[in-house]
């Protein structure tokens, strides 16, 4: 049902934007940080957290190496929601998260208390983002949004 809200029919209009307006890029910057920096850790405890737009999750792959050779890796990667895909009419490659990996929600109490900054002005932040990326799909709009 979190997901509902980034199916976008009409615009994003501003004032579905309050935290972000209120925010400088800085502290904006600032929270998405803490979120990526969360979410690492996550990875690292073999967990996928899912953000209502999809879920970042480590998968098997396969890396060439010398004669040919191909060698099993884990990648950490970023899994579109089918819905979402389908939605805006998307395409990616099928990749599912493994059955053995268990999927949570950020923490955005920890993420907070992190940042410093209060837990309701992290997640509204993060899903006023996700909005304007949701947005920037609809219109068919070029699309970076970069993690360490």
């Amino acid at each position: 049902a979190k997901m509902q809200k980034y199916l976008l029919y009409n615009a994003v209009e501003p004032e579905e934007l309050p935290i972000l307006k209120e925010l400088s890029t800085i502290e904006i910057c600032k929270v998405w940080s803490g979120l990526s920096r969360h979410i690492y850790r996550q990875l690292l405890k073999k967990r996928a957290v899912e953000i209502g737009v999809g879920s970042f999750a480590v998968v098997p792959a396969h890396a060439s190496v010398a004669e040919g050779k191909v060698l099993p890796v884990e990648r950490p990667m970023f899994i579109l929601s089918k819905t979402l895909k389908m939605f805006y009419n998307l395409e990616s490659d099928e990749i599912k998260i493994p059955d053995e990996t268990p999927v949570v929600q950020p923490d955005f109490e920890e993420i907070a208390a992190n940042t410093h900054f209060r837990h309701e002005i992290v997640e509204q932040c993060v899903q006023e983002t996700l909005l304007c990326f949701a947005g920037a799909l609809r219109d068919n709009k070029e699309v970076e949004l970069t993690f360490r």
